[in-house]
């Protein structure tokens, strides 16, 4: 039976929310942002908590497998700490609430400092159900290590009676394989690209800088397809990683038939000093990382719709049309299939989720055509052997 697995984007506005369904069953949330104005079956923003819980009850699960926060922004985690089962504190548990198997955090997130009148904001109580794993031992994966980290951990763990290393296995540097997944055995690994030491060390956290970003790849019978997963990365950002890693010959994890690309379509994700008129102009190393894209390949920029008029070419909050444009620009250099606006599909007054299948034959558009209506697969590799014309 062929393997399929699925990466599916919901429409959440300028902010970020995806799964990706593995063929054995397995589950895998990055980012969860809920808005309340979504419950309103007029607005066009999808109500994601119901969402994401008839998926689940349709699968007869009540868990995740794995949920992975790549920084601790609102647009990333707004909802979050009503919607899942926090660990830490009995308030949190029970009443439907949605368990999580692995929390991934950035080390940032543990970090983190506030004042008593933020405690309860939804990125403190974030930190201390990440705190509390860890100290725990179990449900977490902490990535990168910086030394605030190393000597608060190190306290605590003294406290309780352990030696200084006993929770080393948690944690996961840049440049390397998250053990949680194996990619013959689950069909998917990640390969870990930020965030680095010096995005968390020194007590001045900026978020974006130090948020998660991966290479992810899938396996579907023995063929291999590469999924660029990346936070709220400026392009001083992506040139580390870009520079990094050929330093150290993984080249290869650089390319990509899938890129979900940062912040919304902000230019700053390809060049953060200058917008342009019509286009950005992308950094060097951010031109090579565009052209690292594979034939077929696919664009998604979650966000709100991009608008081709005279007032979006000022406009200063993302999506900017002179990103839009670049990334098109790129695409078809490659000879790439389509660029995905989340609040655009099926079209800006309902959009729908968009899903990817990946199966042997490459990377497929699952497009809705109607709302109600089956989902057809629009967009199938030509590499595949299929002669399905209908290509977006």
């Amino acid at each position: 039976m062929q393997t399929k697995h699925k990466v599916v984007f919901y429409p959440v506005g300028n902010g970020d929310t995806s799964q990706i369904i593995l063929d054995n069953g397995q589950r895998i949330l990055m980012d969860y942002r809920h808005q309340i104005k979504g419950e309103n079956t007029s607005e066009p923003v999808i109500d994601l908590k119901s969402r994401l819980k008839k998926e689940l009850d349709d699968a007869d699960r009540d868990y995740f497998d794995v949920v992975a926060f790549t920084h601790a922004d609102d647009d990333h985690i707004c909802g979050s700490t009503d919607f899942f089962e926090l660990e830490f504190a009995t308030k949190y548990q029970g009443n439907g609430r949605i368990k999580i198997s692995e929390l991934w955090v950035p080390a940032a997130m543990l970090l983190e400092k506030t004042d008593n009148d933020h405690r309860s904001d939804e990125f403190v109580i974030l930190r201390q159900e990440a705190r509390h794993r860890l100290l725990e031992g179990k449900g977490i994966r902490v990535f990168s290590k910086p030394p605030e980290l190393t000597d608060w951990l190190s306290q605590k763990l003294k406290e309780r009676g352990e030696s200084s290393n006993a929770r080393d296995h948690l944690f996961v540097d840049a440049g390397t394989l998250v053990p949680t997944f194996s990619l013959f055995q689950d069909g998917i690994e990640f390969f870990c690209h930020s965030p680095f030491i010096k995005h968390c060390a020194g007590g001045d956290i900026v978020r974006n800088q130090a948020s998660l970003i991966f290479n992810i790849r899938f396996n579907a019978d023995n063929n291999t397809y590469d999924y660029l997963a990346v936070g709220d990365a400026d392009s001083c950002d992506l040139e580390d990683i870009v520079s990094i890693t050929t330093y150290h010959q993984n080249e290869n994890r650089l390319a990509w038939d899938l890129f979900n690309i940062p912040h919304h379509c902000s230019y700053k994700a390809l060049n953060a000093q200058d917008k342009g008129i019509d286009e950005t102009e992308p950094k060097p190393l951010v031109q090579d990382l565009l052209e690292m894209g594979k034939a077929d390949a696919y664009l998604v920029s979650s966000s709100h719709p991009v608008k081709d008029d005279r007032d979006s070419y000022g406009q200063v909050q993302p999506p900017h049309i002179q990103a839009y444009n670049t990334y098109n620009k790129y695409l078809k250099q490659i000879k790439g299939r389509k660029f995905l606006v989340t609040m655009q599909e099926p079209n800006e007054q309902k959009p729908e989720p968009l899903t990817f299948e990946i199966t042997s034959g490459g990377i497929s558009f699952i497009r809705t055509t109607n709302i109600g209506a089956p989902s057809l697969i629009t967009s199938v590799p030509p590499r595949a052997g299929c002669n399905d014309t209908r290509v977006l």
